[in-house]
This record gives C-alpha cells, sequence and structure tokens, in this order.
C-alpha cells in the first residue's frame, strides 16, 4: 500500500494516472453538473 500500489491515491500521483481514488478536478464539475439536472420521469397512462 504505497507507491507502488495502482489503487491507492499515493500510487496514482506516482504513476500520473486518474481514477476513482485520484479524480481529475474538472470531473468533480462534470458530475456534479450531470447529477442536477436529473428529474423524475413520469409514467404516461
Amino acid at each position: 500500500m504505497g507507491k507502488g500500489d495502482k489503487k491507492t491515491k499515493r500510487g496514482k500521483i506516482h504513476i500520473g494516472t486518474h481514477g476513482v481514488s485520484r479524480p481529475k478536478k474538472n470531473a468533480a464539475k462534470k458530475s456534479a453538473a450531470k447529477a442536477a439536472p436529473k428529474k423524475a420521469a413520469k409514467k404516461a397512462k
């Protein structure tokens, strides 16, 4: 669980990748914007 572990934040920093444990900064904005306009769909009778 250190620099060699691809699944940890420290490992991702060392390798230079992004993912669940180390998301990109602009990805947080996209996910927040994506979740906001979600509305419940009404069923047509």
